[in-house]
């Protein structure tokens, strides 16, 4: 919440800022001028309550805005398709983020719910990753604190996202979310896919003299031709090259939808007509006569000309994996139970290792998915850990007699605030280690982290 929410924007500077769009030619520079002058976002405009009742200078309305602000600074890359469940814990201000990538053609679609208390709001945000993060803030996309809810957002151009789930202060409870991508476009040719398309765009037609500005999908003759998308037919005619040709307009992705060598068309310039709507029917008219009947299918957007169709045709076919680890540790504290176990920066055995932890290394469990735990480390790092390979500290590994008082720790570093002070002669219950410290639990039940002084 760094950026300045109260006030309004005065005349002059909006003036110079829609100059700028007006001037700028780069998808960057207009994404940047239009998220200067947008409206507060529902989050932004919370952050601006928690300004406006004090509450952004207490050590609680501080740690709401820090868990924001962490979650979208360290956001865990996850692959799609993605399903988490978690926890939140209301007294412990907290946010979770993914970030994903999603490549042109397709459509992103997250699927987010939270159990908690009655009328509690969440806020549920999508950003953009601009081009250049060390300089230039994530732009949020989707804003809303409607939750449970199904959220939509095609790009214009590929790139990378995040997705971020943060509950108001003092609000918690168990989160859902499921993250998948869709083909922006419906096929056109229907009971068919992609396995159908036996052209594909760029191939040299005419010896090399011109480009396929399309694909071929070969089917039956009179099989259904279908609209991709919702929009308006603005062009019914018959020419050399496509035969009989009908030209859908798809405002939405502001592209035209081109369709040739139909046997017949069964539409009219200027109809409406909706997605999965017949334009006409499968042939071989046009320079098509010595082929297979088949639908040659094309987009074109203004500006770019011709586009590759494939990747808005071709729906993503890999699963979500099954959710086999255990829920009932969420929130609670887990160990590892072998050396070496590896921390990862995504719920699959294929990322990146982020570090190894050692046995007994104790971990927080936020979430689930698949076969993998997603963790704190007691210093504050995120990732995700194989489930099977932890365990609940419900057990200690080991016990020790204090020599001296010592001082029970928030948290395993020496400036933590102290909760518990050991006597002498004292049994400690040890449950963990991490740093050089032990997690433990003292005669009045009391956890926390106590500075080891030896080998442990």
């Amino acid at each position: 919440m760094r950026r300045t929410y109260a006030g309004a924007r005065n005349v002059a500077r909006a003036f110079a800022v829609g100059a700028a769009l007006t001037l700028s030619v780069g998808c960057e520079q207009v994404e940047q001028v239009r998220d200067e002058l947008r409206d507060l976002t529902p989050y932004e405009a919370y952050g601006v309550a928690l300004e406006q009742a004090g509450l952004d200078e207490t050590a609680l309305g501080r740690a709401w805005v820090m868990a924001g602000e962490r979650a979208l600074a360290e956001a865990l890359t996850v692959t799609l398709p993605f399903e988490e469940r978690g926890f939140i814990a209301p007294e412990e201000p907290g946010a979770m983020a993914y970030r994903i990538t999603v490549p042109r053609g397709r459509r992103l679609q997250a699927e987010v719910s939270l159990d908690s208390e009655e009328g509690t709001r969440v806020f549920v945000d999508l950003f953009r990753v601009p081009e250049n993060e060390e300089e230039d803030p994530p732009r949020p996309l989707i804003s809303t604190d409607s939750v449970p809810g199904t959220f939509v957002h095609e790009p214009f151009r590929g790139g990378d996202f995040v997705l971020r789930l943060q509950p108001e202060l003092l609000r918690g409870g168990q989160y859902r979310v499921s993250i998948r991508l869709e083909a922006q476009l419906a096929f056109p040719v229907d009971g068919h896919g992609v396995r159908a398309i036996q052209s594909r765009f760029g191939v040299d037609r005419d010896g090399g003299r011109r480009q396929h500005h399309g694909v071929d999908i070969f089917a039956p003759r009179g099989t259904p031709v279908l609209a991709a998308a919702d929009g308006v037919v603005n062009r019914v005619q018959v020419t050399n090259l496509g035969g009989k040709v009908v030209w859908l307009r798809d405002n939405q992705r502001n592209a035209n939808l081109y369709y040739a060598h139909l046997d017949s068309q069964a539409v009219r310039s200027g109809q409406r007509v909706s997605r999965g709507d017949t334009l006409g029917f499968v042939g071989n008219t046009g320079n098509a006569r010595t082929t297979p009947p088949h639908l040659h299918f094309g987009v074109y957007r203004r500006g770019e000309g011709p586009i590759d169709p494939f990747p808005y045709l071709d729906p993503p076919s890999a699963v979500v994996a099954a959710l086999t680890a255990d829920l009932t540790l969420l929130g609670r504290w887990v160990r590892v139970t072998s050396e070496g176990l590896r921390l990862r920066a995504s719920p699959n055995t294929r990322s990146d290792v982020l570090r190894q932890l050692e046995r007994h290394t104790p971990l927080r469990v936020l979430g689930g998915s698949g076969e993998f735990f997603r963790v704190r480390l007691p210093d504050g790092s995120l990732g995700y850990v194989a489930a099977r390979l932890t365990e609940a500290t419900d057990r200690p590994v080991a016990a020790e007699i204090t020599e001296s008082e010592a001082t029970v720790l928030l948290r395993p570093t020496g400036d933590a605030p102290a909760v518990a002070t050991l006597p002498v002669g004292g049994e400690v219950a040890i449950y963990g280690r991490y740093g050089g410290y032990l997690y433990v639990r003292g005669p009045e039940g009391h956890t926390g982290w106590l500075e080891s002084g030896g080998d442990d």
